[in-house]
């Protein structure tokens, strides 16, 4: 009996991941682990390091190739999706893609693996992927353990971003950054939220939300951040206290990235109008992917679309070099 009670599920998403009272977790896709190493494509170089501080948190680099060893690049911090419980920065389509991406932008891409829930409850990915951020920007003015960065960063060019979940945590570490960081402390270029993982309860949020997504969105959420107040929890609702909350993203730009068919698509749409309307100082930009579902340029990424979506996230980088 015992057995089988630690074999019981408790919370299960098909084809994603499904949980056991016993604590175990059955992770379903992103499990491949693909080596650090360099490109032979594009000549993009990339390595596996341990943020200290924290221990807990590791990032895979990708440093372009360098034509001019005096030029100074753009610093991409990259927080990856995968509902806070699935994905890594080292599977196969995330690292392709920051392949491509670090290649085209000619930037370099700092992936950040922060502990997952449920092992680690939320807030542990929030608390961490700041921890990674402020890590990244301690280089600046050629300083910091990581040679990668120190010696090719521009840090008056850092921007973070992520997809799904990782934009969801982007958008907390670009405004933890405005709330906290003062003229002296962290600037963030822009931040770029693709298909943005938004959930809650506010009168500016979208209004085509079934209740049964609600309420399976709420079932989850207390699943892996079970200390949360629902849906008025800032770090799931960007909505929550609007508008002084958003007006305090501590970014010059963002770019906001919806997908036609996506069930997160209103979430991704009222943050682009939140934002605009909050009083926020910064430019925002939207960019629909029509015909396309969630996080589709990492599950078809020789497609059209992808290539598409890809190109506007380089453009939106290489604008500062304008």
């Amino acid at each position: 009996m015992a057995g089988e009670e630690e074999n019981q599920v408790v919370f299960e998403l098909p084809q994603l991941f499904r949980c056991y009272k016993s604590g175990r977790v059955d992770r379903f896709i992103g499990t491949d682990v693909v080596p650090a190493g360099v490109d032979p494509a594009t000549g993009v170089a990339s390595k596996d390091v341990t943020l200290v501080p924290p221990d807990v948190v590791s990032a895979r680099l990708f440093l372009p190739k360098i034509a001019d060893p005096a030029k100074k690049l753009p610093v991409f911090v990259h927080f990856h999706g995968g509902v806070f419980v699935i994905q890594t920065p080292f599977s196969a389509s995330s690292h392709n893609f920051l392949t491509s991406l670090a290649a085209a932008a000619g930037a370099i891409v700092v992936s950040v693996h922060y502990r997952r829930a449920p092992e680690s409850p939320l807030p542990a990915a929030f608390e961490d992927s700041w921890a990674a951020f402020r890590w990244v920007v301690s280089h600046g003015g050629g300083s910091g353990p990581e040679p990668w960065l120190a010696e090719h960063g521009d840090f008056g060019r850092v921007f973070v971003g992520g997809e799904s979940a990782g934009a969801t945590i982007s958008h907390y570490v670009a405004r933890r950054a405005g709330r906290e960081g003062g003229a002296a402390g962290p600037t963030i270029a822009g931040a770029v939220l693709v298909h943005p993982y938004f959930w809650g309860i506010h009168e500016m949020g979208p209004k085509d939300v079934s209740p049964q997504q609600s309420g399976f969105m709420e079932k989850f959420w207390r699943f892996v951040c079970p200390g949360t107040s629902g849906g008025d929890d800032p770090l799931i609702n960007p909505l929550a206290g609007w508008p002084a909350a958003m007006a305090e993203v501590g970014a010059g730009r963002v770019l906001v990235c919806v997908a036609e068919k996506d069930r997160m698509r209103s979430w991704g749409l009222a943050y682009y109008e939140g934002l605009r309307s909050s009083g926020w100082k910064g430019t925002a930009e939207m960019f629909e992917s029509e015909g396309e579902e969630h996080v589709f340029h990492l599950l078809k990424a020789e497609s059209d679309k992808s290539r598409e979506l890809k190109s506007k996230i380089v453009d939106f980088i290489k604008q500062t070099d304008q």
